[in-house]
């Protein structure tokens, strides 16, 4: 997919697209922007990782209505970590939005959980102002792309003091069949607390797709938010996720990411600390086997002062799987007081296998402090070895290293069912 690869949709097919789905007029032309674009811009260029070579062929094809429904509650088994969660959940399957719904008692609170294409509509004044802003719709051509072409997604806000105690479930499941592109923003104003829980799956006939995933957070002065992903799509599809977040004075995000597809992958998770007092903490668990390539970056960009930041990226590569994990603490000019702190690990089951990873710290303020640690290595023998002797099989002991491995990410996970989850699929991807 180079520059001059035709694409996917002309300008009239996507002011129709939008304008039958009843979005704002502001909405399709920032569409028709990105289209415009995204003819103009070339691919993001990523650390040793040559996605050009990539199929992007798909990238936008056989898109559906976009229109969400309220049909009968679908089968959710599997799709949310237990089916209490069920009164605070959303699925899109492919193109459409098929289920939705939000407690009675958060409905009063003034809390909005919905999909994205629906709330453009309905609440527009409180998407306008924070749509595509943090990730920019002319940053490289897939982001300009997927502001043209997105589908169904999350629009969560939170208002004023309010305190969400239960988390709030989507699910994005890819049918093979119609592209899912979805965009999720999620606004918490001062004071307010939630909890948002995402899944990626694959079901039915495979397809070759891309799934572009974007996702936005605003966190007004004192918020609180807690934004997991597990991904677990298919062999046959690129997964592109690029999550951003916005801090204002005294707010905190925490990323627990779970990057468990079958598939080629980029994921890109960076956090803004714009007011003073902000934090972020960044947890990542990512497996690769066969020949998949993947590249995944956690960003921390500290703007305010005394802001701090913690990211934690655990990767095990098995067979001929590659993997390049970045790690990028950015301390501006004028951050004083700035505590930045990163660690990437990557262990290799196979001669075949390869982890890179790089941590990377980039500091234009004198007041701060700012670690990282790194490592690349293969299954320690020795470990294995003494293991064996005490009685376990080869398969047991290499299966209590890698749990010893991710072990520190696992177990911060605050979400007991969310780690749960995890860990089955970690089991499956190391087929155990």
């Amino acid at each position: 997919m180079t520059s001059n690869t035709l694409l996917p949709f002309d300008r009239q097919a996507v002011a129709d697209r939008s304008r039958s789905a009843g979005e704002p007029e502001w909405l399709t032309e920032l569409r028709l922007k990105g289209l415009e674009l995204a003819g103009e811009l070339e691919l993001p260029q990523l650390e040793k990782t040559r996605i050009d070579r990539w199929n992007w062929d798909s990238l936008g094809l056989a898109s559906g209505s976009e229109a969400a429904s309220d049909a009968a509650k679908p089968d959710l088994a599997g799709w949310t970590p237990s089916d209490k969660h069920a009164s605070n959940a959303l699925v899109q399957l492919g193109a459409k939005v098929v289920y939705r719904e939000l407690a009675e008692e958060l409905v009063a609170q003034g809390v909005i959980f919905t999909d994205l294409q629906t709330a453009a509509s309905e609440h527009a004044d409180r998407i306008r102002p924070y749509l595509m802003k943090a990730v920019a719709v002319d940053e490289h051509r897939l982001t300009a792309l997927h502001s043209a072409l997105w589908n169904g997604g999350v629009f969560l806000y939170v208002p004023k003091n309010v305190k969400v105690e239960l988390p709030l479930y989507a699910a994005f499941v890819s049918n093979g069949t119609e592209v899912l592109a979805p965009h999720i923003l999620i606004v918490a104003e001062e004071g307010s607390s939630v909890s948002y829980v995402e899944q990626f799956r694959s079901e039915g006939a495979e397809a070759s797709q891309v799934v572009p995933a974007f996702a936005e957070v605003y966190a007004a002065a004192g918020a609180q938010v807690r934004f997991a992903s597990i991904h677990n799509l298919g062999s046959s599809v690129i997964d592109v996720a690029y999550r951003r977040a916005v801090l204002e004075k005294d707010a905190r995000v925490e990323w627990v990411i779970g990057e468990l597809n079958a598939g080629y992958g980029i994921s890109d998770t960076t956090s803004y600390l714009n007011g003073n007092g902000s934090s972020a903490d960044a947890k990542v668990i990512c497996v690769g086997d066969g020949e998949q390539r993947l590249n995944l970056t956690t960003r921390n960009v500290h703007v305010g002062r005394a802001t701090e930041s913690d990211m934690s990226t655990r990767a095990v590569m098995r067979e001929a799987a590659t993997a390049i994990i970045n790690g990028i603490t950015k301390i501006e000019k004028g951050a004083t007081g700035a505590n930045g702190q990163q660690s990437e690990k990557v262990l290799m089951l196979s001669s075949a296998a390869r982890g890179d990873a790089n941590p990377i710290l980039l500091i234009d303020e004198d007041d701060v402090q700012a670690g990282h640690a790194a490592s690349v290595g293969q299954v320690n023998p020795e470990q294995i070895f003494y293991l064996m002797s005490r009685g376990l099989t080869r398969e047991e002991a290499e299966r209590l290293v890698i749990y010893g491995f991710l072990a520190p990410v696992v177990a911060e996970i605050p979400l007991p069912e969310l780690e749960q989850q995890l860990r089955e699929l970690v089991e499956r991807k190391l087929g155990q």
